[in-house]
């Protein structure tokens, strides 16, 4: 390997003289030196270099020293150095190779030896730069993977995940279920161009996300024409019915503001759900049960941008919540049930 960056350091000219020209007819030509090790650290600073040739004796700032400069700094330590010296400093040379000198070499210069001792260190760091590329490629793939990951995870259920290599299903109580249904997305759907579709929802849907965390909600999922969120589910919430209700009217708000200008009908529902990770290559957390389902239905109500309520969300949601009753309204597989519309937040 002759393509290497060369740093040489002595203090004595004729020994920089000696061993540039070495190199050169070994074939290494990106070749610079330095007078001392002040002069050296500098130049490293300054740029990329593959090895160092470092001398042990040196005035002011000698070769044990700077070493032990260069292995402190973090941008450096990496770097190979070989020291060089003469005979009678091996003592100094086996203290620079315990603070991590890569080799040494001794003067007079064998030629055999100069070039296998610098080869094969130009070679480990070759192949080191390999492992660190390879190593920072894999990072960036870890933290690309827990992006996606955050985006379809409760932050709750990924840290479990993290820390069990799994997510337990379970059920949990007392979940205030919002769902935030789009009137007519379909036949919207059937009038515009998938981009604009796709695009709008999109904004629709992180708006919903903004708003669900502002009202310390979780966003469960945006498919169909619907956004599912949740109080009290993964992370505990003292007030889940009426965060939920005031969440679902910053929603049907923000949805008339947004470039679809879409009317979109809000059901919330309290009770118990069962969660859990669904798929294998294509996975995602989920919620199941009565309580989402009656959420579902609710948000069907009427052709009117509106917030509806079951009655133990609206008796939960208390005083805090203005509310209107609509009466028992029958639903399918439940019979009559109390609903109540969401007038806004309670006047003071």
């Amino acid at each position: 390997m002759t393509g290497g960056h060369i740093l040489v350091v002595d203090d004595n000219e004729d020994n920089r003289y000696t061993l540039i020209e070495r190199l050169r007819r070994e074939g290494y030509v990106d070749l610079a030196t330095a007078c001392d090790g002040a002069e050296a650290l500098a130049r490293l600073a300054g740029e990329p270099f593959d090895l160092v040739l470092l001398d042990v004796m040196m005035p002011v700032l000698d070769g044990i020293e700077t070493l032990a400069r260069l292995k402190a700094d973090e941008r450096l330590r990496h770097l190979p150095v070989i020291m060089i010296s003469a005979v009678g400093d091996l003592e100094r040379v086996v203290r620079c190779i315990e603070l991590g000198a890569e080799d040494y070499l001794l003067k007079p210069f064998n030629k055999v030896l100069l070039r296998a001792r610098i080869g094969a260190s130009l070679e480990r760091k070759r192949l080191r730069d390999a492992e660190r590329a390879y190593l920072a490629a894999i990072d960036a793939q870890r933290q690309r993977l827990d992006a996606c990951l955050r985006a379809i995870l409760p932050g709750s259920a990924l840290a479990e995940l993290e820390a069990t290599g799994r997510i337990a299903p379970r059920r949990f109580e007392d979940v205030a279920v919002l769902l935030a249904d789009v009137v007519d997305f379909t036949r919207y759907c059937d009038r515009h161009p998938p981009e604009e579709v796709v695009s709008k929802f999109d904004r629709f849907a992180c708006a919903c996300e903004d708003l669900a965390r502002r009202h310390g909600l979780e966003k469960i999922n945006a498919t169909g024409d619907a956004v599912l969120a949740t109080a009290n589910l993964l992370e505990p919430h003292p007030e889940p019915a009426l965060a939920a209700a005031r969440c679902g009217l910053a929603i049907v708000k923000a949805a008339a503001g947004l470039p679809g200008r879409w009317a979109v009908r809000v059901g919330i529902h309290l009770g118990p759900v069962v969660g859990g990770v669904v798929g294998r290559e294509k996975f995602g957390f989920d919620i199941w049960g009565d309580t989402v389902n009656l959420a579902g239905r609710l948000s069907k109500l009427g052709k009117e941008p509106a917030v509806y309520l079951s009655q133990p969300a609206a008796e939960r949601a208390g005083p805090g919540l203005r509310t209107e009753p609509l009466g028992a309204l029958p639903f399918k597989g439940k019979g009559e049930l109390l609903v109540y519309r969401c007038l806004g937040a309670a006047r003071a």
